[in-house]
């Protein structure tokens, strides 16, 4: 079983940046994409972004495209979520995630097909 951890979340103001990582533990890390979902409150949880497991492909959500940016170390079993230009409808709980099917060799692009959540890191923009 896969165990997630996030970190690197915090307070920022609109324009900021953060970098989200999550280290990944419990099985092999090359053989499972990843990817990084988020859940505002009173809302379902939404699709970021995600890498392959070779990490030579990514897939974002229209609405973080051209702002964040997904990668991965394997040597260090973490991934990354690299955020730029943050706004307040940033704001949410992020959950790293761990790609349900091993040896797939696309990025995951639906929740659906993440298999393992992280316990989350908060991400507070303020205007």
């Amino acid at each position: 079983q896969v165990l997630l951890a996030e970190s690197g979340g915090g307070s920022v103001h609109t324009g900021d940046s953060l970098t989200l990582s999550c280290v990944a533990s419990g099985r092999t890390f090359g053989h499972y994409g990843m990817g990084w979902l988020r859940q505002a409150p009173g809302k379902e949880a939404e699709f970021v972004a995600s890498i392959d497991r070779h990490g030579a492909r990514t897939y974002y959500a229209d609405v973080v495209r051209g702002r964040f940016a997904i990668s991965r170390d394997d040597a260090k079993n973490t991934v990354y979520l690299q955020m730029n230009s943050l706004k307040p409808e940033d704001t949410a709980v992020y959950y790293c995630a761990s790609d349900g099917r091993p040896f797939n060799s696309a990025p995951v692009t639906s929740i659906a097909d993440f298999g393992s959540w992280g316990q989350g890191t908060q991400v507070t923009v303020s205007s």
